[in-house]
């Protein structure tokens, strides 16, 4: 069986008279494009009460996603000149500076609170929220991983204990913050790139029961986890308390029907819903666009995702195994993360502070995201130099 090597990926001879401008997959530039606008719009929706209550200003938050997105967009168009073999080559380097960050969060005096969670770290407004910033490091490092040891990870049981150690630190620390979501996303991400590199079934099944059983021991733990598993079991039984958030949630659901009540006109946004802007965005789709709305977000979901793994396949069909992982690794990353927040949001999962990706409002979450989309640019941007045979 082979390894994924770099010895045994081709190097198409460079041909300078074929060399033409390669085009971006449109289909992906599409929904990566519908997705910032609509929520934008959606976003300004759910947060002009709040943002006018707060610092009486209806626009603050549409103004501050909009300077966020500048930067992300100036630091993505850095970001998509990096060749995908420099991601590889220093993707040890990154996860050791996360570790490092992740440990600094929780130093009273360095890292930043709020809602009883130490999670940013930074000075005055220019703070950042580290778990975002793991995310993508751990996928860049297992990427890199998968193809050093693609045999012994098929083969021994010592293949896949390494990443568990390494995934098992950066959990240790997220829950110090505490951050259960980001840790839930981390450790999902990680094991299905294991299981898409090859990992026997046997081995895989029973590192993944070990693992729903610890997170399941984990989040029973703590009393304010509890209370979130208990309530998203019956809301109604305690509304004004454990269960506040997912019944206004699920009231905004009801109201929404099958074409919502306009956009704009949504009752939860007006301090009944909690982090309407962020956390709980899905729930003012569903009550201002109806069922209309809810597909339409989860169909461009859907196409996102599909063509960030058709990425990944053709750049493994062209001998390019890393950039296929770390496409295979966005794309779950992707997948899980809006899953989640919809499913916790239609009261399907328990509660967790999981955003919808590209469309809830937050710096660190907007910043990484144009990483990430400038990465998968990037690596389509390969496949298609050596699909004509330049490199």
């Amino acid at each position: 069986m082979r390894s994924y090597s770099a010895a045994s990926t081709p190097h198409p001879a460079r041909d300078k008279s074929s060399a033409t401008p390669a085009l971006y997959d449109k289909w992906f530039v599409f929904a990566v494009l519908s997705l910032v606008v609509l929520g934008l719009l959606m976003m300004t929706s759910a947060s002009i009460v709040i943002s006018d209550k707060q610092w009486h200003q209806p626009f603050y938050y549409l103004f501050k996603q909009l300077v966020f997105l500048t930067l992300g967009v100036l630091l993505g168009s850095a970001v998509v000149q990096i060749e995908i073999a420099q991601w590889e080559k220093y993707g040890g380097y990154l996860l050791v500076g996360v570790l490092l960050l992740l440990a600094l969060v929780l130093i009273p005096g360095i890292g930043h609170s709020a809602n009883g969670s130490a999670r940013w770290i930074g000075y005055g407004p220019l703070t950042f929220q580290v778990s975002e910033l793991t995310k993508f490091s751990m996928v860049v490092y297992m990427a890199g991983y998968l193809v050093r040891r693609n045999v012994e990870i098929r083969t021994q049981l010592s293949g896949f204990l390494k990443p568990m150690f390494v995934l098992g630190t950066i959990a240790v620390l997220l829950l110090k913050e505490p951050d259960f979501g980001a840790t839930v996303v981390v450790t999902a991400t990680t094991l299905g790139m294991m299981f898409l590199a090859g990992m026997r079934l046997s081995m895989f099944a029973g590192l993944f029961t070990l693992v729903i059983a610890a997170l399941g021991v984990i989040a029973i733990s703590a009393p304010y986890r509890l209370a979130r598993l208990t309530s998203f079991l019956n809301p109604w039984a305690r509304p004004f308390d454990t269960g506040y958030q997912l019944t206004q949630s699920l009231i905004a659901f009801g109201r929404g029907g099958w074409w919502g009540t306009g956009l704009g006109k949504s009752i939860q946004k007006m301090f009944y819903l909690p982090e309407a802007h962020t956390d709980f965005l899905f729930a003012v789709i569903a009550e201002e666009l109806g069922v209309f709305g809810m597909l339409l977000v989860i169909s461009l979901f859907l196409l996102l995702v599909v063509r960030i793994f058709l990425m990944g396949q053709r750049a493994q069909k062209l001998g390019n195994h890393f950039a296929g992982f770390v496409a295979y690794g966005f794309g779950l990353w992707i997948t899980i993360q809006f899953t989640v927040s919809i499913g916790v949001n239609s009261g399907l999962l328990p509660t967790k502070g999981l955003t919808l990706p590209l469309m809830s409002y937050g710096g660190s979450s907007v910043l990484i995201s144009c990483i990430v989309i400038a990465v998968l640019l990037r690596i389509d941007h390969e496949n298609r130099l050596n699909t004509l045979g330049i490199r």
